[in-house]
């Protein structure tokens, strides 16, 4: 049995002060309990924060700001979300199973960790779980793990869907710490894992998620979050693509992308977005700038149909969402 203490935080000024070291903040537990469970996390204290920062609010230029209590179930369901950011609604509903997405509040969503097998295999070789004892995934069974922004200490994919929709969404990151509030974009958030793979933030070590902000982005509502996985639910992603575009016409005037399932980080697909920018819609652009998203990727020697699997549902996204033009 792990002993830890527990704490209720009544606001964010409590939690900071109750954090003591390798103490850790609980929402829902979807994650962290489970990592306790299999005794990869063993923090002598819980913080509990699951009453807090609960509210979406509407702001005065157009966009949301999420607290990062709210529910992955209220997250999707909100009527401004799903009208508005349509493909932030989809992510979550192709994510886990609707007990769980019912506890797992939108900050643990974000600093969820790996599903790596090896990282939950006390027995393996994993940099994450013991820096510098090695990665059995590199030579074992890698079929799922990341083809871009690898390193030779780590080749695990980040686990999320909504925050691939994030990404592709330009939020921002509101932390609260010791030493103050500050914000930060999603896709700077989380780390490639170079040669320190256990660092997978860039949060200081008792800085707390209080909400997420999405901007007013005009032409969000063409937008959607498609998922490929070996089975219908309760899967993680192989893939996955989310994609906005804003058409003038059959000119791409804007368009924003981010993949799942291929990198240690929500993936923005950013030289795809160049690409694509001043191009005529049509399935030649759209391979061609997978082809260009893609170029680097080094597949390990199980997962290399990835590489083929992400072009192609990059191009099958782009023409669902550009119709006719495509």
């Amino acid at each position: 049995m792990i002993e830890f203490r527990y704490d209720r935080a009544e606001d964010v000024g409590a939690a900071l002060g109750l954090l003591t070291p390798g103490a850790k903040y609980l929402a829902g537990g979807t994650n962290l309990v489970d990592l306790m469970r299999e005794t990869i996390e063993a923090p002598p204290a819980l913080i509990d924060v699951s009453a807090l920062s609960t509210q979406i609010e509407e702001q005065p230029d157009g966009g949301l700001r999420i607290g990062a209590g709210v529910k992955n179930t209220t997250l999707a369901a909100d009527p401004l979300v799903r009208a508005r950011y349509p493909l932030l609604s989809r992510s979550i509903l192709a994510g886990a199973s609707a007990q769980i997405r019912n506890m797992a509040s939108v900050g643990g969503n974000i600093l969820q960790r790996t599903r790596c097998y090896y990282f939950y295999d006390g027995a393996a070789r994993c940099n994450k779980r013991v820096p510098g004892s090695g990665c059995d995934a590199i030579d074992g069974f890698n079929r799922i793990h990341a083809i871009v922004g690898a390193s030779p200490d780590c080749v695990a994919t980040h686990p999320s869907d909504m925050c691939v929709a994030l990404a592709a969404l330009d939020a921002d990151v509101e932390l609260e710490g010791p030493g103050g509030s500050r914000t930060i974009k999603l896709t700077d958030l989380h780390r490639l894992p170079g040669g320190r793979p256990d660092i997978e933030t860039e949060l200081q070590p008792e800085e707390l998620i209080t909400a997420v902000r999405l901007p007013p982005l005009s032409f969000a509502p063409q937008s959607t979050y498609r998922k490929v996985r070996d089975r219908a639910s309760y899967a993680f992603a192989l893939v996955s693509v989310a994609a906005i575009v804003d058409l003038d016409g059959a000119i791409i005037r804007d368009v924003r992308l981010a993949l799942g399932g291929v990198a240690h980080k929500p993936w923005r697909a950013f030289a795809a977005e160049a690409a694509l920018t001043g191009q005529t819609a049509s399935t030649e652009a759209f391979r061609a700038a997978a082809e260009s998203e893609l170029r680097d990727a080094a597949p390990l020697r199980d997962n290399g149909f990835k590489i083929e699997l992400a072009k192609r549902t990059i191009v099958a996204v782009l023409e669902e969402l550009t119709g006719e033009a495509a």
